[in-house]
């Protein structure tokens, strides 16, 4: 059972019944409560494409799972010491090219039938001790769109589920909250996991772990992502215990604000916390950008980064190979201003 035990009171995030960043602020706006995260999707993942996985092979060796999630694990501390709350991750990872139409490559825990392959919970199981030990949070994503053709039927998905529920609540692991789908409002292999249908697997993830989980819920914490500027639907807003925006569709950090008020202005919010778990724009040497107004709004904010055209090793937390490293002018720009707004 882990120590660290991730709460929701109202809109804010707690940790070990502490609310985050209790009584801090930064220029004027309070961060009480709001849980800062890096998308690092693939930090367990593997390719079992043989055509696909040599490409992601490190200039000294071929790509090696187990080298990836201890690469990850060793940079925590320095995640956390610049004020890191929480990694995203998935199970069935993200893509290595940072957005791609045509997804050849085999990247899933999951098997046909939604058992989970061992040597993906032995990764799942490394990270989430690792951030224990810092008191971090894992935001535990499920689904990602195009590796969800693994799966031979809708039964499939919601054992997929509640295969992981049963794993996460015998591995005792209270510092962990699950996205069930990354972007739902994209086209999955399956319409349950699609936004019309989301709240259906939030509900199962909610019901299967009830009563299961030594923490202030009793249960898992759970949610799902939305790609575009789009609101949920009443039915997943009613029943998610947190609310996962993405900014990647956001063109100005004012689409930010307008984005946090439009869901606040929804008549079936519940007063949940708001986190951006994904967004790709940095200008964090300037006085406005998306972090500094999600912050405004007092919604959470995540760094998204990847290897985009011409860049080398050093850039990305997603693309294949990673240099999990704080290692270029992106990712030192994000962690110190973070450690800024933290007061780290």
């Amino acid at each position: 059972m882990t120590k660290t035990v991730v709460s929701i009171e109202g809109e804010s995030f707690l940790v070990n019944g502490e609310v985050l960043h209790q009584g801090q602020s930064y220029k004027g706006h309070s961060i009480e409560g709001l849980l800062f995260n890096s998308r690092m999707a693939n930090a367990m993942s593997d390719d079992e494409n043989p055509s696909t996985r040599g490409v992601w092979a490190y200039l000294d060796g071929p790509f090696s799972a187990e080298r990836n999630v201890s690469e990850f694990i060793a940079q925590l501390p320095e995640y956390n010491r610049h004020g890191l709350d929480a990694v995203c991750i998935n199970m069935q990872g993200g893509s290595p090219q940072g957005y791609s139409w045509v997804q050849p490559w085999e990247i899933t825990a999951f098997n046909a039938d939604g058992s989970i392959k061992p040597a993906w919970l032995e990764r799942l199981d490394q990270i989430i001790t690792a951030c224990d030990e810092l008191g971090m949070v894992v935001v535990l994503g499920l689904f990602y769109w195009k590796q969800t053709r693994v799966f031979k039927d809708e039964d499939a998905v919601k054992a997929a589920v509640t295969n992981t529920v049963d794993w996460l609540a015998e591995r005792g692991a209270r510092n962990v909250i699950m996205e069930i789908g990354n972007e739902v409002d994209l086209k999955f292999a399956h319409e349950i996991i699609e936004a019309a249908r989301g709240d259906e697997l939030i509900k199962l993830a909610q019901s299967h772990s009830e009563g299961r989980f030594d923490t202030p819920a009793k249960r898992l914490l759970v949610s799902t992502s939305l790609a575009f500027p789009n609101q949920p639907t009443d039915a997943h807003m009613a029943c998610a215990d947190f609310l996962l925006l993405h900014g990647n569709a956001t063109h100005h950090p004012d689409s930010v604000r307008l984005l946090v008020s439009r869901y606040r202005a929804n008549p079936a919010y519940r007063g949940q916390p708001l986190v951006f778990n994904e967004d790709d724009h940095f200008d964090f040497d300037k006085s406005d950008n998306n972090m500094l107004a999600a912050i405004e709004m007092h919604a959470g904010w995540g760094y998204f980064d990847y290897r985009m055209s011409r860049e080398n090793y050093e850039y990305g937390y997603q693309s294949l190979p990673v240099d999990w490293s704080i290692s270029t002018d992106r990712k030192k720009g994000f962690f110190n201003l973070l450690k800024q707004v933290t007061g780290k």
